[in-house]
């Protein structure tokens, strides 16, 4: 009965992301859900960006750039990146005078063949004559490369087929960590796949689980030859579960517990002692927070959060300085509370929690 119970568990949370992957994307697994059969609310990024089948990202800012006005109004732009580099931009229907919005259009040349990083760096200066049309043009350009800087990280999956030192190293790292705690129990041992979670996994891979990978996932499909760690990682969270290991993932492999633990170690003799009513109310905090979050993720609103869970505070170059001073916060706190973020905040820990029928 309880195998069944956690089977249930399971698949109910595979139907919640399945809603999400359809609120931000309008697609699960790939095949599009027409408009007409959910209403769409807000006007964030879910639903700016699309990939062709060749891999080519397509981003529209006729929502996320409709507050940046040019002379005659909002000026979208469609910008295509492939490889990570922006191969072209071209304008949307607008109201600007075809003449001075024709002179601005010059700056699209500015942008083409640079990498998404290179293209968020510059600083272009507006056409002169046509300055309203051109710094509207530049907004809605690093709106659009926000939003692709946002996918990369939503997009925390290793390729496979590119057997760099990277890809083979963290590969690896997660066998290990999902195969030697099974059989073998040591404390030296675990400090050291701890260390490596941290290093190879975290700071190196920037490979972790988190909501934002399950919505994508759910929304685009998954490819497992091109997804392996990724994929290690879901058989460790949802499927050892079944088998008597429940939270195996946050135990063993995940890099933002595995910091917290070892920080924890360090200070031994002056942790901080939390009365039971505390306890209890920070784990009731923790349920509170899960189903609020859960409830806006179904209704398709606030879908951004998911871009503020710690975890991206590994990819430090796109993570954002609220993620990363958080992050930091709770590193500080592990030394005299033990793993306070595992325990009282996370959303996908709780997830993980739940789909196991705890």
């Amino acid at each position: 009965m309880r195998k069944i119970n956690q089977i249930l568990c399971l698949i109910t949370c595979l139907l919640v992301f399945a809603v999400a992957a359809i609120n931000r994307d309008g697609r699960v697994l790939g095949h599009h859900i027409e408009k007409s059969a959910i209403e769409r609310t807000g006007t964030s990024s879910r639903n700016s960006l699309t990939q062709l089948d060749d891999g080519t990202i397509v981003v529209k800012t006729t929502d996320i750039g409709k507050d940046i006005m040019g002379y005659g109004g909002p000026v979208p732009l469609v910008i295509y990146v492939k490889d990570n580099r922006i191969l072209d931009i071209k304008a949307l229907a607008n109201d600007e005078t075809p003449d001075f919005f024709g002179n601005a259009s010059e700056l699209f040349s500015k942008w083409k063949g640079k990498t998404v990083k290179e293209a968020s760096e510059m600083q272009v200066d507006a056409i002169s004559g046509a300055t309203m049309s051109s710094n509207a043009i530049i907004g809605n350009v690093n709106r659009g490369i926000g939003v692709v800087m946002q996918q990369s990280v939503k997009d925390s999956v290793v390729d496979a087929s590119n057997l760099s030192a990277k890809n083979i190293a963290g590969l690896i790292i997660v066998l290990m960590a999902a195969i030697i705690p099974l059989i073998y129990k040591n404390k030296k041992y675990r400090i050291i796949q701890l260390i490596l979670n941290v290093i190879v996994l975290g700071f190196w891979c920037g490979t972790f689980l988190s909501y934002s990978m399950f919505v994508n996932f759910m929304s685009n499909g998954m490819n497992i030859w091109t997804s392996l760690i990724p994929f290690i990682m879901l058989l460790c969270a949802f499927v050892y579960p079944l088998f008597g290991k429940s939270q195996y993932y946050c135990t063993n492999i995940c890099p933002f517990g595995s910091m917290q633990e070892l920080v924890g170690k360090v200070n031994k003799k002056h942790k901080l002692k939390m009365s039971p009513k505390t306890i209890k109310v920070l784990n009731n905090f923790r349920i509170i927070l899960w189903a609020a979050l859960t409830l806006l993720m179904m209704a398709g609103i606030g879908l951004e959060w998911m871009d503020y869970e710690l975890f991206t505070a590994f990819i430090f170059e796109s993570a954002s300085a609220v993620v990363i001073a958080l992050a930091i916060v709770v590193i500080l706190l592990s030394f005299f509370i033990q793993r306070p973020y595992c325990r009282f905040v996370c959303p996908t820990g709780s997830l993980f929690k739940y789909s196991q029928g705890i």
